[in-house]
């Protein structure tokens, strides 16, 4: 029987699971929330999702985390709001306040060039607060110890850059971008763009390639569905 158990935890192919990552959660500790709750021996996740951020984390488990970096490179659409005329060091609100600016010579005419200029294959230098590594160190860990980082731009690429300017200068926005794009940094460029200041109020990513966020199982439900004697929540919870 004991050589049956093991040769059926051999053959399980590990399994995908899309988490709704909630506000203030860091990715790594969704990750160890979930290797908690299910007991998972290997378990990593594809993308990182800043704290202040919500929506589709994928965490892939035993054998399926080999997909990790083809997900990782799939295209991802995210909502949100930013807020122009105000800026912080960390470009959403981690950090405090550190400058105002105008916003009255902001006409939709420079708000859709501005996004003009932010479509398309772009480079972008990716935000200060961020996990990009200089010289060995994280960028927010120089960041927030007061040094500076020279950061290198990338290459991306902004499928679809959309703006509602119903309640301006609080702007929802609508992006589809590539690997690597940094939302925050599109903010901070789009407030530049617009001879003005910007920061991220709000972000929620909506979909990984073909992965979308109603598919996805909330980090409480999913604790819940594998406490002992409960039944697991099948339907959001899919081996590849």
């Amino acid at each position: 029987m004991e050589r049956e158990e093991q040769k059926v935890q051999a053959a399980d192919p590990g399994e995908v699971i899309m988490i709704d990552k909630p506000l203030g959660w860091t990715s790594f500790a969704v990750v160890k929330k979930l290797k908690w709750a299910a007991k998972y021996k290997k378990i990593g996740h594809a993308g990182t999702l800043d704290p202040l951020a919500t929506g589709l984390l994928i965490c892939c488990t035993g054998k399926m985390t080999k997909q990790i970096e083809t997900y990782q490179a799939a295209e991802k659409e995210y909502t949100g709001t930013l807020v122009l005329g105000k800026t912080t060091p960390s470009v959403d609100l981690e950090t405090p306040f550190d400058g105002e600016y105008p916003v009255d010579h902001i006409t939709p005419e420079v708000i859709e060039k501005a996004l003009a200029e932010l479509t398309g294959t772009i480079l972008q230098t990716p935000p200060i607060f961020s996990a990009v590594k200089v010289e060995g160190v994280r960028a927010y860990e120089l960041a927030r110890s007061g040094q500076e980082a020279e950061i290198k731009p990338k290459q991306i690429t902004i499928t679809a850059f959309e703006l509602d300017q119903s309640r301006f200068p609080e702007l929802d926005f609508r992006i589809v971008c590539s690997k690597g794009t940094y939302i925050r940094s599109l903010v901070r460029d789009f407030g530049l763009l617009c001879q003005s200041g910007a920061y991220m109020k709000s972000l929620r990513r909506t979909r990984i390639g073909e992965f979308h966020i109603d598919d996805a199982i909330s980090l409480e439900d999913f604790v819940e569905t594998h406490r002992p004697g409960s039944v697991l929540y099948e339907p959001r919870i899919r081996p590849l």
